[in-house]
């Protein structure tokens, strides 16, 4: 019997699950009604992987929208048809120490404002189908290059054919793509040996993280409701923007889907929380030119 469940856990998917399989072993765990992932992990990679429960679902676009850190494992000397280690080798290329000396001067070339061409393994779509559906049939299109961020790469160690690197990113970046691109600057290929999610937005692990072995070991315990407490609140996710508070009757007017003036509100275009009365977080709006903010995605009403 499925329950209603509100709020975000913070799960550390393990290695070899997809984001949708940890989503729906989770979601049994807790017997929740409904719910969704953000940031979507491919099987290969562990880590931070928010699931969002009940009302909790309406905040996840927010979290599509945020930056990301990563630990990963490049292996150079070999490109492979996914770009991790999960695919075939195509080509190899050479992995001496004297070339690998180098990986350390190059990372500042690919820190800013870069242009990604997306791998055709990957989620997105070309005439309506997924690209890696394309990809497993042997196809190969053309995908226009799309503009990233990267905030930050740290080379953290470096033996022998294998780097392991920090990558502080935007939304959209493909670090599959950016090993690959790193191997051509040094004149070889590399793959992706193994990927670990450490930062989403606002979280950051192993604070308020939790495996699927501890979650199931609660639940074996003390039931699904002993996971309840485990959950953060709906509005965890968004701290970083600003928050507006509003009178019963203001809070009337924006659960009927109304804009309303609230003084001392930010400029024209920002994102904001929307707090009632007992700071009951009544959902996000969004500052209009007049000065009124108007209701974009309530939790209720």
């Amino acid at each position: 019997m499925r329950r209603a469940v509100d709020g975000i856990l913070l799960l550390d998917k393990p290695l070899g699950l997809s984001s949708n399989k940890a989503l729906q072993q989770v979601r049994q765990l807790f017997g929740a009604a409904k719910g969704g992932h953000t940031g979507n992990l491919d099987p290969l990679a562990t880590g931070l992987l928010p699931l969002c429960f009940g009302h909790a679902t309406k905040v996840c676009g927010y979290l599509l929208d945020a930056d990301k850190c990563y630990e990963v494992v490049c292996r150079f000397g070999e490109r492979t048809s996914t770009g991790d280690r999960e695919g075939e080798v195509v080509e190899t290329g050479p992995a001496d120490a004297a070339r690998l000396a180098g990986l350390s001067d190059i990372l500042s070339r690919f820190v800013g404002d870069i242009d990604q061409i997306p791998p055709m393994y990957s989620a997105l779509k070309h005439q309506g189908e997924r690209l890696y559906r394309l990809a497993r049939k042997g196809l190969e299109v053309e995908r226009p290059a799309r503009r990233v961020r990267i905030h930050s790469l740290h080379l953290l160690s470096q033996h022998e054919e294998e780097a392991t690197l920090r990558v502080h990113c935007s939304k959209g970046t493909y670090v599959r793509t950016l090993v690959e691109d790193l191997a051509a600057a040094l004149g070889t290929v590399a793959h992706v040996h193994s990927l670990r999610r450490l930062e989403l937005g606002p979280f950051t692990m192993p604070q308020d993280c939790y495996g699927m072995d501890a979650l199931q070991a609660v639940a074996d315990q003390g039931g699904a409701a002993a996971l309840d407490p485990l959950l953060l609140p709906l509005d965890a996710a968004l701290q970083h923007y600003p928050a507006l508070a509003v009178n019963e009757g203001l809070a009337y007017y924006l659960r009927q889907g109304n804009p309303v003036f609230i003084p001392s509100s930010p400029d024209a275009g920002a994102t904001v929380r929307l707090y009632g009365p007992a700071d009951q977080f009544l959902g996000m709006g969004e500052m209009l030119d007049d000065g009124r903010c108007a209701p974009r995605r309530l939790m209720q009403g």
